[in-house]
């Protein structure tokens, strides 16, 4: 029996070390430039609190001066009953790593969303998929307690059949494997 504890103690423990948020890997020499544009988000791991529910396109766009910044809309429901769509904008700074950013919310935004979110890129091919991270409050260990992360298409329809493989494969980099919902677009916030 004690052999068996031992067994799942280990595991545990290494299970915890690969969810470290500082061994998140992301996009390898990440280009902001071919990233710009408009994302679906065809999938969506939520944090914790008042968070866009379904319909969400978020446009990234590269500034004359570098700095990216993005928008989002996105169905949301607020006062417990009062469905609306949410116009989220923000701000990307840069980090020492190129897929790493710091996601500061402006205007009414900054009421939906708050604190300065980690914004990382772990993978994209830039022509088909994305898939963004972000935590939002790290527990003791390194492992992250409150994050969220998007899976974004190009395409309004989704992803390629040909992209659900890795996509489930970052999913699980990121230790959030089994814990995405789909994100619906029917016009909602057309």
């Amino acid at each position: 029996m004690l052999r068996f504890v031992g067994f799942f103690c280990i595991l545990a423990t290494g299970l915890a070390q690969e969810c470290v948020v500082s061994n998140v890997p992301v996009k390898e020499n990440f280009d902001k430039y071919r990233f710009q544009g408009t994302w679906y988000a065809v999938a969506k791991k939520d944090p914790v609190g008042l968070f866009l529910l379904d319909n969400v396109v978020a446009n990234y766009k590269v500034e004359d001066d570098g700095r990216m910044t993005a928008t989002a809309v996105g169905r949301v429901i607020i006062l417990n009953n009062w469905e609306t769509c949410a116009n989220m904008f923000g701000s990307l700074e840069d980090t020492v790593d190129p897929a790493k950013f710091k996601l500061k919310y402006w205007g009414a935004a900054a009421y939906l969303q708050t604190g300065y979110d980690d914004h990382w890129i772990v993978d994209t091919d830039y022509e088909n998929y994305a898939i963004h991270y972000a935590c939002r409050e790290l527990d003791t260990d390194g492992t992250c307690l409150d994050g969220y992360s998007f899976v974004f298409s190009r395409h309004p329809t989704g992803l390629r059949p040909e992209d659900q493989k890795i996509v489930t494969q970052k999913k699980q980099e990121i230790c959030f494997l089994g814990k995405y919902r789909r994100v619906a677009h029917n016009g909602f916030c057309a």
